[in-house]
């Protein structure tokens, strides 16, 4: 009997944290059309001009931060083990390649291994809960576009969003709860950040999204593929599983780029409002990410721990991400087989 084919795709990480590789990946992630949305020429001068050049040695040094020199990149190091240990439990029916959508393991290569093995199916699982455009849509589309120019095409489907998945929300609250929240003065769940262009850009019917202050707070059918209000409604769904109240809670977003509107709050002027308040102490949660990355090793564990102290605050803990959680691989396998 022929296998099932699994694809789990992460975002992607520099080979090493040297500059020439940190600009290459910078390169390749920023001139995707979906990750920056702007005419191309603009996006071309833009990134090869002024970002790549000048963000690349800063933004080495901060990966040289997080980089073991024995695993290497956590985000690719964590994602193969999810790999792996999804391949454990799943068996010898199934065949599971990671990629990363962003520099390697490439996309292209795990889909030429899964066709080489003449899988039945491919079942794609972009790695992000939440879907986005620049995210989950950016991988989708670049497998339709590889696939698409195959002779014989397999059955494919496609995991837009899991954020509101019962075993994902367990895995971060069991995290969550190592910690103690009740100890904590207040809980942030800080998402990866987006512009607002790309927010109205995902609403289909044009009418909804930003016409009304708290439309991210609501989640229904009118908004159920915008990022905002899924993340929270991840938020929400995390809060009740800790028996976190609304006022004890706030929902904010991190990682801006340029000067153009994006998502608000942003996570650091929630830092400056809740110092202003008093609060010493913060837990902070980040559910956009299924494994430990820059973003949450070096942005929260370093950047907004002494951004916030540097407020007259004591102590921003980061909650660990799901990683190789054997809970988590239950709820991947379950993604899979569709229960």
């Amino acid at each position: 009997m022929r296998k099932q084919g699994v694809l789990l795709v992460n975002l992607g990480t520099p080979d090493s944290p040297s500059v020439s590789d940190v600009r290459k990946y910078l390169d390749e992630f920023l001139m995707d059309e979906r990750v920056l949305d702007i005419p191309a020429v603009n996006r071309t001068l833009l990134v090869k001009g002024v970002i790549v050049p000048f963000r690349g040695p800063k933004s080495a040094k901060i990966y040289k931060e997080v980089w073991s020199t024995e695993t290497g990149s956590p985000l690719l190091y964590y994602s193969q083990k999810q790999q792996e240990l999804l391949q454990e439990r799943l068996g010898n029916d199934y065949i599971v390649e990671l990629a990363m959508r962003y520099q390697s393991p490439s996309i292209e290569s795990a889909l030429e291994r899964l066709k080489k093995k003449q899988v039945a199916n491919i079942k794609v699982i972009p790695l992000f809960p939440q879907y986005a455009s620049a995210s989950t849509g950016s991988v989708n589309q670049k497998v339709m576009e590889i696939v698409s120019k195959w002779q014989t095409i397999p059955d494919i489907s496609f995991i837009s969003s899991f954020h509101d998945n019962e075993g994902m929300l367990e895995v971060f609250a069991q995290n969550g709860r190592k910690y103690n929240p009740e100890n904590y003065d207040h809980i942030v769940f800080s998402f990866h950040g987006l512009p607002e262009r790309q927010l109205t850009k995902a609403d289909d019917t044009g009418k909804y999204c930003l016409k009304a202050p708290d439309c991210c707070s609501r989640f229904g059918d009118a908004n159920r593929m915008c990022y905002s209000a899924q993340s929270h409604d991840t938020a929400r769904l995390l809060a009740q599983k800790l028996n976190i109240p609304k006022e004890k809670y706030t929902v904010c977003f991190q990682s801006r780029l340029g000067n153009s509107p994006w998502k608000k709050p942003y996570t650091t002027d929630v830092l400056k409002d809740l110092s202003a308040k008093g609060i010493k102490r913060i837990l902070m949660f980040s559910p956009a990410f299924v494994a430990d990355c820059l973003e949450t090793l070096y942005e929260i564990v370093v950047e907004y721990h002494e951004e916030f102290k540097a407020l007259g605050g004591e102590k921003v803990q980061l909650v660990e991400s799901l990683n190789d959680d054997p809970k988590w691989i239950e709820a991947l396998e379950k993604m899979v087989k569709g229960n």
